[in-house]
């Protein structure tokens, strides 16, 4: 389960990812990951006076898919922000206001498996002088597989590094993409010792083959490849096994900690057989050298999807008057191991279980599962007939049918071709939210979700039939193997989960206890239950609480750290499926979170980066939004996003009397056919433009109405274009165009 050797330190490593107190420098705060800010500005006592300081929309605006997932990073008085397109935004950190932008331009085209971003990584360069171009260095790795290195102070790429700051991603591979989304990186990279180590987001459970989880290192300044770690051994003919979730460091012990995911397919091992060593597993490799120093897996030959999805959190555990290394590991199944994180030994008891044979042809489940002690597994781990819940008895007896006729007996129960619960479920857990970690009060904060799927192997000649019987239902081909799957949520007809809530819980494990010291519903499934799904995480401050947003419900909350009592909500104008920050700008306490819905769970999409401070602090007046009506007239550019194409537009705006004309200066790959329509209410602005798609021999009218946002340099919002191009009803879209200053 664990191997260990020898490690070496990086002794100049340390200062390098070392934070100020009132900076958020890393996506966990510092570089183990632990989510704990020292501020303590906000308390229990004054927190239910939050409020709300500033707003900015990135631009990145989709409407039918996306997940802005970006924690804001806070170093030397910036704000740094990135989105799913591949832009990466610089802000005053105390005020919202822009101050660089870029864009990476990534494609809209192709079906990417998760097309998400969560965040940046910086680096400031020790040896350059203060008014080098490039000394911080902002780190964007892309959904379309591209590490890009820009100046902190200006947003131009590093042109030292790799071709002319871009190192591409999708080379140098055993197994290839075989289309430009099926290989890329959603989480930012770690940045240690010198080098920024980055993994990978692969495509699920589309070919055995599939392209492999190597983890790479990369010179910060000249984008040279120094090391790579391959998780599948040559021998093996499949792939995966990759690191999608975000990597953590310790620079004093020259380690970087890669939690890595199952091998390609998810569901059928027959392709794999073994244990699938490093797969499934949090490792530790010398962070010069890419060396194996040891490694833990947390599921044997995984048949679940069941991918370490959490970055590794490193904190000090008190025991018994030690100081002791430690690493904890968050699971989809609820299972929380903590490791010592020098040798990879279990500090809590790990018993090996025995768990369900495989009953499908030509699969070898392995037989026994790794299980740490009562207290550290999180989620529910039964789910019977008469556990189903329905919010009529109609719906009830529904879902126990549903759960009677299927395969079930625990959470390793493997997939079969009758159809497998998979509880708590493939997003279950504590998945990418992962924990937090309070090391002065030995406390950590865990979200948890828990939510049934169903997953159905289905012979390759029934993949077709299956298609058709269900064609709004995930189904995948599982290329190289007998067997497609089919995966779904395990729900009544009205789309209400089967399983009984609370479906997210907020738990506070004791370290030095070992026991759950409390455990509350996390937010609501309005109208149905308390107890919502997810994404995002939590953090812990000094002042003794915890935010946490990801909900349903789409609301940012702080509880009691101590007690678990929700002392403060907001409700939020998209899903906020992102980690929260806590930062100081000004001598203020600020608590910012990124909102911009999630297609999967069907939040309220968005572009949204929200702050919140208290009022009067600091002895001077907080800042407000700005939400007031401002001259339209100008010069605009940007674009109109729809389906995949991203169409560039430059238009002016200006007055005629009493009303407001626009004229169209370009227009990609379409003409203007007529007189451009301008309507203006408040802040709200619609545009009409009559076009021709010369290269389709189509036209149509293309409807664009949005609002100002970020001092009236943005207008932003919703495109219907009718007409004969999209060849059927109305296609649906979104535009943002940035003001010329």
């Amino acid at each position: 389960m664990w191997l260990t050797a020898a490690a070496v330190p990086i002794p100049q490593a340390a200062a390098q990812t070392a934070s100020s107190a009132g900076e958020w420098s890393a996506y966990g705060r510092d570089a183990g990951g632990t989510r704990y800010s020292p501020l303590a500005q906000i308390t229990r006592a004054n927190v239910a006076r939050l409020r709300l300081a500033w707003v900015y929309r990135t631009g990145d605006y989709l409407r039918d898919r996306g997940r802005f997932e970006a924690v804001p990073l806070v170093v030397d008085g910036t704000l740094y922000v990135s989105t799913p397109v591949g832009r990466v935004i610089a802000l005053d950190p105390a005020r919202g206001t822009e101050r660089w932008r870029y864009d990476a331009q990534v494609s809209l085209e192709g079906d990417y498996g998760d097309f998400a971003n969560r965040g940046v990584s910086t680096w400031l360069d020790p040896a350059a002088r203060p008014d080098t171009q490039c000394r911080r260095r902002v780190f964007l790795a892309t959904v379309d597989a591209r590490l890009i290195a820009l100046d902190g102070g200006t947003g131009l790429p590093c042109t030292d590094f790799g071709a002319a700051g871009t190192v591409d991603l999708a080379g140098g591979l055993r197994h290839a993409p075989a289309y430009h989304w099926e290989y890329g990186v959603t989480s930012p990279p770690a940045v240690v010792g010198g080098l920024v180590v980055v993994g990978s987001a692969v495509s699920d459970n589309q070919r055995v083959d599939a392209p492999e989880g190597v983890v790479r290192a990369f010179d910060t300044r000249t984008g040279k490849e120094r090391w790579s770690w391959n998780p599948i051994p040559r021998a093996l003919n499949a792939g995966a096994a990759n690191a999608w979730s975000i990597l953590s460091a310790d620079p004093a012990r020259n380690l970087v900690f890669i939690p890595t995911g199952s091998v390609s397919p998810d569901f059928y091992g027959g392709e794999r057989r073994g244990d699938n060593r490093y797969a499934n597993s949090v490792v530790a490799l010398e962070a010069s050298t890419g060396r194996l120093v040891w490694s833990f897996q947390v599921v044997h030959h995984d048949l679940w999807d069941y991918d370490v999805p959490a970055q590794p959190v490193l904190f000090t555990l008190r025991r018994a008057g030690r100081a002791i290394p430690a690493v904890a590991v968050a699971t989809k199944m609820g299972h929380l191991y903590i490791l010592d994180r020098r040798t990879g030994a279990p500090l809590t008891p790990v018993e090996e279980r025995a768990v369900p044979a495989s009953d499908v042809p030509g699969e070898e489940a392995w037989p026994t599962q790794p299980f740490p002690p009562a207290a550290f597994r999180l989620a529910p781990e039964h789910l019977s007939p008469a556990d189903a819940f329905g919010v009529t008895a109609a719906a009830r007896e529904q879902c126990r049918d549903r759960i009677a006729a299927l395969r079930y007996e625990g959470v390793f129960t493997p997939p079969s071709l009758r159809g497998t619960i998979i509880f708590p479920g493939n997003i279950g857990g504590m998945n990418w939210s992962g924990v937090a970690v309070d090391e002065r009060r030995g406390v950590l904060i865990a979200p948890t979700n828990r939510l049934a799927m169903v997953v159905t192997l289905i012979p390759r000649d029934s993949l077709g039939a299956a298609r058709h019987a269900h064609p709004h239902t995930e189904i995948s081909s599982q290329r190289g193997t007998p067997y497609g799957m089919m995966r779904d949520v395990l729900v009544d007809s009205a789309g209400v989960p089967c399983n009984p809530p609370p479906w997210g819980a907020l738990t506070a494990v004791d370290l030095n206890a070992a026991r759950v010291q409390w455990e509350v519903p996390l937010g609501a499934v309005p109208g149905v239950a308390p107890g919502s799904i997810s994404l995002g995480g939590a953090i812990v401050t000094a002042g003794g609480l915890v935010f946490i947003a990801g909900t349903y419900d789409q609301h940012l909350r702080a509880f009691d750290e101590a007690r678990g009592r929700e002392l403060w909500s907001t409700s939020l104008p998209a899903g906020a499926q992102a980690l929260p920050v806590s930062y100081l700008a000004e001598g203020r306490q600020y608590v910012v979170v990124s909102a911009g819905g999630h297609d999967r769970m069907r939040t309220k999409m968005g572009d949204y980066v929200l702050a919140f401070t208290l009022p009067g602090a600091s002895g001077a007046e907080a800042p407000v939004p700005d939400t007031a009506a401002a001259p339209v007239e100008g010069a605009y550019a940007g674009e109109i996003r729809v389906g995949g194409a991203r169409i560039g537009l430059d238009l002016t705006i200006q007055a005629v009397g009493d009303s407001l004309a626009a004229a169209i200066a370009r227009i990609d790959s379409l003409r203007v056919t007529g007189p451009v329509t301008v309507r203006r209410a408040g802040r709200s602005v619609t545009l009409r433009v009559p076009f021709d798609y010369p290269a389709k021999q189509c036209a149509g009218i293309i409807t664009a109405t949005g609002d100002q946002w970020n001092g009236a340099r943005l207008l932003e919002g919703d495109v219907e274009v009718t007409g004969s191009c999209g060849g059927g009803p109305p296609e649906q879209g979104a535009f943002a165009l940035w003001r010329a200053m």
